[in-house]
């Protein structure tokens, strides 16, 4: 029997179908206090933590002078797109195929609170995860390995603990590949195949239903 390992989740963008309208409440928060980036900028960084965000968007300069309010005004953006989100193909079926095959399951997640407490209801999984993150659980949002390596203490387990990322964008991967774990990886962020394996991903599915029909070929058989 293979060896199992755990299986550490995004949510947003990989569970849940959400980065669409986090690149839009990005900009209308930018707007609101007097910058405006093409939305395909902000779309290109959706998977990066909103810590980082601002710099890598607009400069430290932008970062220095709005960043904190930025980050406020986004939360008020998001909220009443959430409603709007839905499940993507398959989300809670590769939970509860992972469980299954005996894996233990960790939803890491830098999201605010409630957005994650959205997802858990949408997925019907707080009795089947075996725990999850947000962001009052880490400083330091991907691509740093910290809220992969919080996500597998959350759960009891240690840092080299064996265990496969499941994400949807570079982000994730370069984050799986700073914490030593393999990233496997579905479309939904909206890279592109050869960005997503330049970073480092093992292997590239077009949603988490395709992903779960391939499960006995890759690292969580």
């Amino acid at each position: 029997m293979a060896e199992q390992r755990i299986a550490v989740l995004d949510v947003d963008g990989t569970l849940v179908d959400t980065n669409y309208q986090h690149a839009l409440a990005w900009y209308r928060a930018f707007r609101s206090l007097g910058e405006t980036f093409p939305i395909w900028r902000i779309h290109r960084l959706i998977g990066m933590g909103g810590d980082q965000l601002v710099a890598a968007l607009g400069g430290d300069t932008v970062e220095d002078r709005i960043g904190d309010a930025a980050r406020e005004r986004w939360v008020k953006e998001a909220d009443p797109l959430m409603a709007e989100v839905a499940l993507l193909p398959g989300a809670r079926e590769l939970i509860l195929a992972l469980k299954e095959r005996g894996h233990r399951v960790v939803l890491a997640s830098s999201g605010k609170p409630h957005h994650v407490d959205r997802a858990l209801d949408m997925l019907d999984v707080r009795d089947i995860v075996d725990g999850w993150t947000t962001s009052e659980d880490v400083e330091a949002t991907k691509p740093a390995p910290d809220l992969l390596h919080v996500a597998l203490k959350t759960i009891g387990e240690p840092e080299d603990a064996p265990s496969v990322v499941i994400g949807d964008s570079v982000y994730d991967v370069e984050a799986a590949k700073n914490a030593g774990m393999p990233a496997l990886v579905v479309r939904s962020g909206g890279f592109g195949d050869d960005e997503l394996r330049d970073a480092g991903a093992i292997a590239i599915f077009d949603t988490p239903a395709d992903l779960t029909a391939a499960l006995d070929g890759t690292d969580l058989p």
